[in-house]
């Protein structure tokens, strides 16, 4: 597959060059600012330090910004499956978005067709596991909120090229709002850290149990983030563990 791909420096990056089959992982990410120019300022820029693989513009052109080989700066303090840093294993996709905080707006059609491309390209490259694509808000619950709730999961899991449960939506619906018992609360985080998600006490603190559901709806329950767990969101873990 033929995919134009411009360079585009960024001096944020670890050295020695990773060996191939360390990269498991692709972390999606949006900008969070509200222009082009300042989030690609940004990334390039060395007092930052922070960076990432690939810069997605508004009008689908991608920028390669860290060979892959190296270790870019975009996944921050983050954790998946007891992995500490992800940016070890990973390669970092930046979609030009600006974000929940500057009026947070779906990702244009340009730009998801070039994400498409370059992800089947990568997951062939790498040999990646569709449950290792992952939205920066996955890795990092407490912090981040991206790719969020209008980032088209589902539609690239229908390609093959990103992950999704197997439930009937309209069937899953009717157990929205219904409560559960704290037993079960414990499982649905039991079975959050099972499918990857970073570990929560049943007595921890409440605000880090609310990012955590929030995170999880963003990814998979994305028609409602209010950061409650009820029946709907316990069946969708039960899902996602077992499929």
């Amino acid at each position: 597959m033929w995919l134009k791909i411009t360079s585009n420096y960024s001096p944020n990056f670890s050295t020695p060059k990773r060996q191939k089959k360390n990269i498991k992982y692709i972390i999606i990410h949006y900008t969070g600012m509200k222009n082009e120019l300042s989030a690609l300022q940004r990334l390039t820029d060395h007092k930052s330090k922070v960076s990432a693989h690939y810069f997605i513009k508004k009008n689908g052109k991608i920028l390669n910004l860290v060979p892959d080989l190296y270790e870019a700066w975009h996944a921050g303090k983050s954790s998946w499956k007891n992995i500490k840093s992800l940016n070890r294993y990973s390669i970092g996709i930046e979609i030009q978005n600006p974000g929940h905080e500057n009026f947070y707006e779906k990702f244009s059609i340009k730009q998801m067709n070039s994400l498409k491309k370059l992800l089947r390209i990568l997951i062939t490259k790498y040999k990646i596991n569709l449950k290792n694509i992952l939205g920066h808000s996955d890795i990092a619950p407490n912090r981040k909120k991206d790719p969020g709730e209008k980032f088209p999961w589902k539609e690239l899991a229908k390609l093959k090229i990103a992950y999704w449960h197997k439930l009937d939506q309209k069937k899953l619906e009717k157990y929205r709002f219904k409560r559960i018992k704290l037993s079960d609360k414990n499982k649905f985080f039991i079975n959050l850290h099972k499918i990857g998600y970073v570990k929560v006490q049943s007595r921890g603190p409440v605000s880090k149990k609310k990012f955590l559901v929030k995170a999880f709806q963003r990814r998979f329950r994305q028609s409602l983030v209010n950061g409650i767990c009820d029946q709907e969101c316990l069946i969708l873990s039960k899902n996602l563990l077992n499929s």
